[in-house]
């Protein structure tokens, strides 16, 4: 693919304005309407602006050699919008790209028909919706909730309907918690509307009505009192994290199944979407979705551990702060976590490499791994320190790797950029378990050291949502049929 430098680039880029321009309410109209999720090479188009659109096109060049222009992708996205499709995912850029490599001559609107024809005409995602509550409204649970009601879509999936909390000392706590729902001082203002009700305790959040419950044990609550039946209940507090402990969840009348947002102890699933997530089975009740650091580097470990092999490694991860440690100098029972958490680089520990094995049992103790926290909010990175099976060079693990970021099964965990500028802050917002940094490659023989920017916030809640989905029995075709973000 390579298209000519325009003669006028102000008059080009006006005309691809309006493009993507009349592109944004088709692509509305699509998931409103059919529950179908347009994105460009896994970026998504929806609730986008029109520079939003535009920037995702020109991400492109960073794939296939040049940008993808609005004048190829405008057609192809006016001849999917005809047909009468099922609740799908479709990649238009990758749509585009088929299109444009299939010849000039061809008739656009029987080629998009004949490559959707497996997504025309079918059923819903679900029989009817999955009723899904947040027991806690931390910082993951915040941002689940932000994912909930975005995927809403047609409102035939997932729906949450209920948060669970403890009573704050505030009279106005239900205003209060709107409020760290509406504006969050990383990842920016919620896109939509809050509306409070105080008379009956909820959050009208983009038109769904969301119930605040509070409560102090997860076996104390009722929820069919507040029309939530066989709910799927996400427990992000972190204070149960083993079996005896979540299965209070499944005492509550209304509950049918319980997703842990913390690595799970003694004989628990934990779940690295991606990479064993055909392990939950329907008549699993209590699943773990791992931990952020997990989700980060499993990905990239099977993708070097299938070509390659992987005799030993470590695995050091600089982690942003918690909300675990002290904003200042103050008592805590853990080691060094007492220090001020703003000031310091903190070593500690990580169980992420040992829980590696629960994905990846190939690699049992074969890794290492430690933590240093620091000064920074938002956004990590994992460092892996490999010792490989066959030798390698920069070039070549890049080029894989690239390769299996954009054209594999694993394109919505792994991210690729070769960006020599990209910090920490151009991480935040990533949808994908992590980043791999091409510039920072060292490979030699068969030591390979992989440096995995990762946003520890809203790209493990991404994963967090994917188990969600697939714990509902959300079932969605996409295109390409290994392509989904």
């Amino acid at each position: 693919m390579n298209r000519p430098k325009p003669d006028d680039y102000f008059k080009d880029w006006k005309q691809r304005e309006a493009l993507a321009e009349s592109m944004i309410p088709l692509v509305g109209a699509l998931y409103r309407e059919k529950n179908v999720v347009i994105s460009m090479y896994g970026k998504p188009l929806i609730n986008r602006s029109v520079i939003d659109v535009m920037k995702a096109h020109r991400f492109v060049r960073q794939v296939e050699g040049n940008e993808l222009s609005e004048f190829e992708s405008h057609p192809v996205l006016e001849a999917l919008a005809k047909l009468n499709l099922s609740s799908s995912r479709i990649d238009l850029g990758k749509l585009t790209v088929a299109a444009m490599n299939a010849g000039r001559d061809i008739n656009i609107n029987d080629f998009v028909a004949s490559e959707l024809k497996d997504l025309i005409g079918g059923e819903a995602p679900l029989s009817e919706p999955q009723d899904v509550v947040l027991y806690g409204f931390g910082r993951i649970g915040r941002l689940v909730a932000r994912l909930l009601v975005e995927k809403t879509g047609s409102g035939e999936a997932l729906r949450l309907r209920g948060i669970v909390v403890r009573k704050g000392k505030a009279a106005n706590d239900l205003v209060k918690r709107a409020s760290l729902l509406r504006r969050d001082s990383v990842h920016g203002s919620f896109k939509g509307t809050i509306r409070v009700d105080e008379d009956t305790n909820t959050l009208v959040i983009n038109g769904s009505e969301v119930r605040i419950i509070y409560a102090n044990d997860p076996s104390e609550i009722d929820y069919t009192e507040y029309g939530i039946n066989n709910a799927l209940v996400v427990d992000n507090t972190g204070v149960w994290r083993d079996e005896a402990g979540l299965g209070k969840h499944l005492k509550a009348k209304g509950v049918a199944k319980v997703l842990l947002t913390a690595p799970g102890k003694g004989d628990l699933k934990n779940i690295v979407y991606g990479i064993n997530h055909e392990d939950i089975k329907p008549e699993d009740q209590i699943v773990s979705a791992a931990s952020c650091t997990t989700n980060a580097i499993v990905p990239v470990l099977k993708a070097v551990l299938e070509k390659y092999g992987i005799s030993q490694g470590h695995v050091e991860t600089v982690h942003s702060y918690t909300n675990d440690q002290n904003l200042i100098d103050n008592y805590h029972t853990g080691d060094r976590r007492g220090r001020a958490a703003s000031l310091n680089m903190v070593i500690t520990e990580t169980g992420a490499a040992k829980a590696v094995a629960k994905a990846l049992p190939e690699l049992k103790g074969k890794l290492t791994g430690n933590a240093i926290r620091v000064p920074t909010p938002n956004v990590s990175m994992a460092i892996l320190n490999l010792q490989l099976n066959a030798e390698t060079s920069v070039e070549e693990m890049n080029e894989y790797l690239r390769q299996v970021a954009l054209h594999s099964p694993l394109s919505q965990q792994i991210d690729f950029t070769n960006s020599p500028e990209m910090v920490s802050t151009d991480i935040v917002g990533s949808r994908h378990a992590c980043v791999f940094d091409s510039k920072a490659t060292i490979a030699e023989g068969k030591t390979a050291i992989l440096y995995l920017w990762y946003d520890n916030e809203f790209g493990y809640s991404c994963q967090v949502m994917r188990c969600l989905e697939k714990i509902a029995g959300v079932d969605q075709k996409t295109y390409p049929e290994n392509y989904y973000r």
